[in-house]
């Protein structure tokens, strides 16, 4: 396994960016000031109680790289998204995606979230083509979240699109 140095790195235009070394493998890669960002300042890291039924969790990985991402969300009785927590074992794009998704996500309602794309993601953190897996993962680990708490509500006998406001109402 090559070790990795992490160096701070100014281009031309005065951005910031990151250039990852692998020991003599050769070039260095230079990365946004949006995945630095995320990945050295991750936003919600942390996990939710997953048996609380208020509570979504989606469970994704990538084979091919390894990459593995858990995302949860916390969903209030007018069925808005106000918490979300996230733990990344991954690359630096990895985290940064699953920092952003949770910051996108909090304050949308249920069918909200599921509008955010792994291409506004990837474009929002200039994600290098090599890396758009990780912007993927963030939105199959919505996706998955959303599913989880759909089938927890469908399950506890709530529809699993109603908020419980509306059915206390109903």
């Amino acid at each position: 396994m090559f070790a990795v140095a992490r160096t701070a790195v100014i281009s031309a235009r005065g951005a910031r960016a990151v250039a990852l070394r692998s020991g003599g493998v050769g070039a260095a890669r230079h990365y946004h000031e949006n995945i630095v960002d995320h990945y050295e300042n991750p936003r919600n890291v942390g996990s939710l109680d997953k048996k609380e039924l208020d509570v979504g969790t989606g469970l994704v990985g990538a084979p091919a790289c390894g990459d593995v991402m858990k995302l949860q969300i916390r969903v209030d009785e007018n069925g808005v998204i106000t918490e979300t927590k996230f733990k990344t074992f991954g690359c630096g794009s990895a985290i940064a995606s699953s920092s952003v998704a949770t910051e996108w996500l909090k304050g949308k309602t249920i069918d909200e979230s599921l509008s955010i794309r792994n291409t506004d993601i990837a474009a929002h953190l200039k994600l290098p083509p090599v890396k758009l897996h990780c912007s993927m993962l963030a939105e199959d680990a919505i996706k998955a979240a959303v599913r989880d708490y759909k089938a927890k509500r469908a399950a506890a006998g709530g529809s699993a699109d109603e908020p419980k406001a509306a059915q206390a109402s109903a």
